[in-house]
């Protein structure tokens, strides 16, 4: 095939392939009418089902929790292997990239340059780690594998933990701690970092290397051809979308029920419903002003001011905390994990049922989930650098660095246990955790509120970055769509979290979130032979 200059959507010139051409100028010819950039099946079927489904969610609350709670079970139980067995292969076929020839390849093509230095790439790798979730589970989740791992029985959310990790109670407490800080890693570590590195390497490929759309049908033209810009690539961008959406509402009922908790524990604000309705209400307002200001303006900025708030409560965590135990726990976590690796990955046979199937399963749909959001984030960062460059750095910065944020916070409340004697880290309920851990440091008002301003934060950044990657999403891969549209799905995002908060609570929020993962975890199978033969055509 000959070569062609094209210009890619942000203005950077590179060769491509003639084959591909092609398809850029269907989709370019399918745009929306009176000049919207909305793709108009993937817009319409995608918006119109989330509308009739917040309103049956809001309409009939009592009748579809247990539905809710039911499918959650369900999919989890009956579909924990193939979760498992899927993550397991997106951590195989990155090390297979890295060890092979393609993995000389270069993003966007053999003469591209990096966008960025190497302090400003791990910079943003690093934002990209951050989230909701580290705030929530930072403490929680280390926690919560350290008790269940030393026998111990309990229902936090749903999740029952009377199973140790690996199926058998730890001997003492220095085992369960290390047992804990395993599982917690492995739920942070590579696996989750694979899952985002084939997206967004997928991405990177096929939009800055063959000139097509930054969209996710674009990633499966090497398989279906035309097809991709017809009903096979609108029913692949439409379970993006859900994926995305679902995804995003799962974290943004995360954020508000330890927002509201955290408000609660500082000033005494009730933990009720209607509360976390009117955070979520106030934050998505607060998101939309972000979406008004621009992408330089709005999220940019939060982004900035959060990274600095949380490396100073890291910093702070550190410096106040059982620093030794902390430093040494960096790298016996890492250990631990390391020795535990195989039997956590393992999807057969395995005997512990709860903690395979209420924390694993559901922790790799949800990262499924999030994968079209922090997908292209990366990959509009990645330019220029070979694919084996780009897969080391993706799968070690972002997992040290949630090594390091749990074990931080993780790593003091045990301790706070171990050696303090603190029952009420243990007994606190999730959302909680963070600020009784907080509660036994120096300076607990100040930090408590920098902990609440941290998951506002993020909760707002994360809704501005969803909706602007579904806007792309629904207009065919243009990055610049029409502003009312990211309207649109900012106010959308905050409105099933409300739904599936109304309909069920944290369950509702992971049942969606997991019937969401499963399609589109097939969708990433089938992009891991559709980048294999992308990258075979590319020059080295």
């Amino acid at each position: 095939m000959t070569d062609t200059a094209i210009r890619n959507p942000d203005g950077h010139a590179n060769p491509i392939d003639t084959e591909y051409e092609i398809g850029r100028d269907n989709i370019r010819a399918r745009l929306g009418p009176f000049g919207l950039d909305i793709h108009n099946p993937v817009f319409l079927i995608s918006g119109l089902t989330i509308f009739v489904f917040v309103f049956a969610a809001l309409a009939f609350q009592n009748d579809v929790e247990p539905v809710f709670n039911s499918l959650r079970v369900w999919l989890t139980s009956t579909l924990d292997w193939f979760f498992l067995g899927a993550a397991n292969i997106f951590v195989l076929f990155c090390l297979l990239l890295i060890v092979s020839p393609v993995g000389k390849v270069r993003i966007g093509g053999t003469h591209a340059k990096p966008d960025y230095s190497y302090a400003g790439w791990f910079a943003m790798l690093f934002a990209a780690g951050m989230g909701i979730g580290l705030m929530f589970f930072g403490v929680a989740e280390p926690i919560s594998h350290f008790n269940s791992s030393l026998g111990g029985t309990s229902v936090e959310d749903g999740v029952r933990t009377d199973w140790a990790p690996l199926g058998a109670a730890a001997e003492d407490a220095e085992a369960a701690a290390r047992l804990g800080m395993a599982a917690t890693i492995f739920h942070w570590g590579l696996h989750p970092w694979a899952i985002y590195a084939v997206v967004a390497l997928a991405l990177a490929i096929f939009s800055y290397n063959k000139g097509l759309p930054l969209t996710i049908r674009s990633i499966f033209y090497p398989i279906f051809g035309e097809r991709v810009w017809g009903w096979t690539g609108h029913i692949i961008d439409t379970l993006a979308v859900f994926a995305t959406l679902f995804g995003l509402a799962t974290s943004l009922g995360f954020g508000a029920e330890q927002a509201n908790a955290g408000l609660d524990f500082l000033f005494g604000w009730t933990v009720s419903d209607t509360s976390k309705i009117l955070l979520i209400v106030g934050i998505t307002a607060v998101a939309l002003i972000s979406v008004l200001a621009g992408l330089d303006a709005g999220v940019k900025r939060l982004s900035e001011i959060n990274m600095v708030l949380a490396l100073l409560l890291l910093v702070f965590v550190i410096a106040v905390g059982p620093t030794l135990d902390i430093l040494a726990g960096f790298f016996t976590g890492l250990a631990a994990y390391g020795e535990n690796l195989f039997a956590l990955s393992n999807p057969v046979g395995r005997e512990d049922a709860n903690f395979s199937q209420g924390w694993t399963a559901f922790y790799w749909a949800w990262w499924v989930s999030w994968s079209p959001f922090v997908g292209m984030f990366i990959a509009r960062v990645s330019r220029g650098r070979t694919v084996r460059e780009f897969i080391i750095c993706v799968l070690i910065i972002p997992t040290l660095v949630c090594v390091l944020w749990m074990t931080v916070f993780g790593g003091t409340a045990i301790s706070q246990i171990v050696n303090d004697g603190y029952q009420a880290v243990a007994d606190a309920d999730l959302e909680l955790k963070l600020f009784t851990m907080l509660a036994e440091l120096p300076l607990t008002a100040i930090t408590s509120f920098i902990g609440i301003v941290l998951v506002i934060v993020f909760f707002v950044t994360s809704s501005d970055s969803g909706s602007l990657v579904i806007d792309t999403i629904t207009a065919g891969g243009k990055i610049n769509a029409p502003l009312p549209q990211r309207v649109f799905w900012c106010t959308f995002e905050g409105l099933v979290a409300i739904a599936l908060l109304l309909g069920g609570g944290l369950g509702a929020l992971q049942a969606m979130a997991v019937s969401t993962g499963f399609p589109f975890t097939v969708v990433l199978l089938l992009a891991c032979y559709a980048i294999w033969k992308g990258l075979a055509s590319e020059p080295r």
